[in-house]
């Protein structure tokens, strides 16, 4: 019941969050592509969660252990802090993008950064399925086993893979060019993350060394 309660609460608190990021800015509740974003963004995210609660609620209760004061390392608050400013910042542009006519995004384009977003939000979603323990903040736990087939043995950070593609999606599903800015300042804070919790996975957990000479891309196959 608690990890019910705790999945609610976390669900009002993100599309009360998506509609004031939204539509505050946008001036206007006639914003269809922000409505279709946030039911997608539902969509995406309580039906695994919901699958989460009934088949591995511990799972579910690592991912729901966000933020800064989450993170165990001093880089890692910083980061966090710094990714919570960019995806607010994408949101406000891109809704002042489209308030104001800065830049014109076309038709086709829009349910593209639908597709994108679900298909990010899904993939991150099915690494929790495969491993338990990709929990929201940086940390391993006693005992935690070294997951190295499904997604994990294609990319090193699939999760990251899933949240860029998510990120890409978005403005374009907000019909906006220029909220593309802010995900591109996402993207240095991003590898900031990976390249400090791989010297921690190094340095804790069992058979990382092994696994990343086996798996070499750490994001994007071929590229990084």
């Amino acid at each position: 019941m608690k990890i019910a309660l705790q999945t609610l609460a976390s669900a009002a608190f993100g599309i009360a969050f998506l509609a004031v990021s939204l539509f505050v800015p946008a001036g206007t509740l006639s914003y269809w592509q922000a409505w279709v974003f946030i039911a997608v963004f539902i969509a995406s995210t309580i039906v695994p969660s919901i699958y989460l609660a009934v088949h591995d609620p511990a799972a579910l209760q690592r991912r729901m252990t966000a933020g800064p004061a989450a993170e165990s390392r001093p880089l890692q608050r910083i980061v966090i802090s710094a990714t919570v400013v960019l995806v607010m910042a994408t949101f406000v542009v891109a809704a002042l993008d489209h308030r104001f006519g800065w830049s014109s995004v076309p038709a086709w384009l829009v349910p593209l950064g639908d597709v994108l977003v679900a298909a990010g939000l899904l993939l991150a979603q099915l690494v929790v399925v495969q491993n338990g323990y990709a929990s929201a903040n940086i940390t391993v736990e006693q005992d935690q086993p070294l997951v190295s087939t499904g997604l994990y043995g294609v990319v090193r950070h699939p999760m990251y893979f899933g949240a860029l593609v998510m990120l890409i999606g978005t403005p374009l599903a907000l019909d906006s060019f220029w909220a593309l800015l802010a995900v591109a300042a996402a993207v240095p804070v991003l590898a900031a993350r990976i390249t400090d919790e791989e010297k921690m996975l190094r340095e804790e957990l069992a058979g990382y060394v092994d696994y990343s000479t086996r798996v070499r891309s750490r994001l994007i196959p071929g590229v990084w």
